[in-house]
């Protein structure tokens, strides 16, 4: 992995391009008006792209970047605004005042749309092993507008953690939020889905393990969700009771935390 800025940039931009690239331990490159194509094929390399607006990440041989983007959250907020149910809140059991721990990131979408089901008054904290992927998300939840204030408000409220998940829970004290949330990535990927795709590239790989359940079920007061495939084993193997949604590609299951 290698920084580099985009094609039209300032001392600015280029000085803190070298500070990030020297503090994350990476080599900066400079763009010298070479496309990231020609770059990567010299250095034989991923690419982080420190922007003013956005961070990209290139993977070696892609064309397409990774990039920060609410898009999907925000589709999601306009139906909860219209009185509409969302799959995954409805999973979760949250509401306002709920406490949250978001275990794989991600894109971010579910840790969006549970800031802003639970609130001011609530918490979500989501975890990314990956300091590349966390990092460009961090940025984009915290310095997107989204022209939604409400939603604004709820991206800024989410603490993100740099990590392995089974090291955050492990950490943790007893019963230290309401609901601990799962979304691996998927056994089988989802054809069609680019945003799924692309996050492969850099999410962990880590699968989930009966030592993550045991740790997550520690760690929560009411419940334990997991997201995958509908046709996913782990859901059985784990003791998730599965929800059917017939016209989706990937069930919600969940634990309830016997108090």
């Amino acid at each position: 992995m290698f920084v580099t800025t985009p094609g039209r940039t300032d001392e600015e931009s280029i000085a803190q391009a070298k500070s990030f690239a020297a503090e994350m331990g990476l080599s900066y490159v400079p763009r010298n008006k070479q496309s990231i194509r020609k770059l990567q094929q010299i250095t034989n390399s991923d690419c982080l792209v420190l922007g003013k607006e956005r961070y990209e990440l290139y993977r070696l041989n892609e064309t397409e970047p990774f990039f920060f983007h609410p898009n999907l959250a925000s589709i999601r907020i306009k139906r909860l605004e219209k009185g509409e149910q969302d799959a995954y809140l409805a999973a979760a059991g949250i509401a306002e005042g709920s406490e949250v721990l978001d275990c794989t990131l991600g894109l971010g979408s579910d840790a969006i749309v549970a800031s802003y089901a639970a609130g001011a008054k609530g918490r979500v904290t989501a975890i990314e092993e990956n300091p590349y992927l966390s990092l460009l998300v961090e940025k984009g939840l915290s310095e997107w507008k989204t022209g939604n204030e409400k939603m604004d408000e709820a991206m800024k409220r989410i603490e993100v953690k740099t990590a392995p998940h089974l090291k955050v829970l492990e950490a943790l004290p007893d019963n230290s939020y309401d609901v601990v949330y799962f979304d691996p990535m998927f056994e089988t990927a989802i054809k069609g889905s680019s945003g799924i795709q692309a996050l492969a590239f850099f999410a962990s790989r880590h699968g989930l393990t009966a030592e993550t359940v045991r740790e997550a079920k520690r760690v929560a007061r009411k419940r334990v969700v997991l997201k995958d495939l509908y046709k996913s084993s782990r859901f059985n193997e784990f003791g998730f009771q599965a929800i059917q949604r017939k016209t989706s590609k990937f069930h919600f299951g969940f634990m309830d935390i016997k108090e």
